[in-house]
């Protein structure tokens, strides 16, 4: 089996995909106040991403997560997320969405392919998601989880920024209603990705207080086959009912156990989400690039990754410029 190694020996099998920067929140940790769209143009069709896929799966990539922007305002996406699932090798495709349009498409991806959704969710207050957001949204994207998990998505899981000051007294409130609904809720550290000058880490709530917090009302311990190069560390309830995870990204960054490249909707290709320097794929494909082409420049992208963006931020306490917001680099 074809297997992708950077120089500090990290296997590479999962590719995050980016399929537009658009998006229908305005999330302030996300992106800026008035953000400038690519042109359509611009983007990657889904025969070119496909075939990028197709590539990286002959290389040992596995797993394929989409991503935006908010994925689902881009059309047909179950066409797309179709023409992934049937790539010989890739065994896993999932799908990270606000949520807000999932409820009308729930049932087209599962019949293209898709099996697992995350779902971000930062409150499960309507006034403080219109705050967060900038959209009165929060029924939709409820009513979106609930078709989903009817639709035979699972697990569920949701993705929670927490800022202290703005939504970390909920901690409590959104781990009970994801024990009831049976979804699996992960707690991310906020990270310093909006070039808006925000990020201040004092804001950051640490997965390891949240991880205290929890377990004083609900006791949780590592789940033994949790995976290790998952972005996520993974905890079970001790009463059986589910699990919970805790991206601690700013405090405990994972890079030494990072398994991720990263493709922008521009057809980019990224190592570290912290990385500016960039593989124009796009360029290659649409230059006449032959496949081999194109898997030499994987691997010499691949040769070039350092250690970790999120461990030099750690251990400047400060953020490092980027030329990309998030919403233009995918989750």
């Amino acid at each position: 089996m074809p297997i992708m190694r950077d120089g500090f020996g990290r296997v590479h099998d999962d590719l995050r995909i980016s399929v537009t920067d658009r998006c229908n929140l305005r999330c302030s940790y996300c992106m800026p106040v008035e953000p400038k769209w690519f042109p359509r143009e611009r983007l990657l069709t889904y025969e070119e991403t496909t075939r990028i896929v197709r590539i990286a799966g002959r290389l040992g990539v596995r797993r394929v997560r989409v991503t935006g922007g908010e994925p689902l305002v881009r059309r047909d996406l179950p066409d797309l997320i179709g023409m992934i699932a049937a790539i010989r090798g890739i065994d896993d495709v999932s799908l990270t969405t606000n949520g807000i349009l999932l409820a009308s498409a729930a049932r087209d991806l599962v019949a293209a392919g898709l099996r697992r959704v995350n779902v971000s969710l930062d409150t499960l207050d309507r006034d403080r998601f219109r705050r967060i957001t900038g959209r009165d949204h929060l029924d939709r994207v409820l009513e979106g989880v609930r078709r989903a998990s009817d639709a035979g998505l699972a697990p569920i899981k949701l993705n929670t920024v927490l800022l202290r000051g703005v939504n970390d007294d909920e901690v409590e409130t959104l781990v009970a209603r994801s024990r009831d609904e049976g979804w699996e809720i992960r707690f991310i550290e906020f990270m310093p990705l909006e070039n808006g000058g925000t990020w201040d880490p004092r804001r950051v709530v640490s997965g390891r207080e949240v991880r205290e917090r929890v377990a004083r009302r609900w006791p949780i311990e590592p789940d033994p086959d949790g995976d290790p190069s998952a972005p996520a560390s993974r905890w079970v309830f001790g009463d059986g009912r589910g699990a919970i995870g805790f991206i601690d990204s700013v405090t405990a960054p994972f890079c030494a156990d990072c398994s991720r490249l990263r493709l922008t909707s521009d057809g980019k290709l990224r190592v570290c989400l912290y990385d500016d320097v960039e593989t124009d794929l796009k360029a290659l494909l649409r230059g006449g690039a032959s496949d081999d082409d194109v898997a030499a420049a994987f691997d010499a992208a691949l040769a070039r990754k350092g250690r970790g963006g999120a461990i030099e931020i750690r251990d400047r306490r400060s953020a490092l410029p980027l030329a990309r917001t998030m919403h233009q680099i995918g989750g």
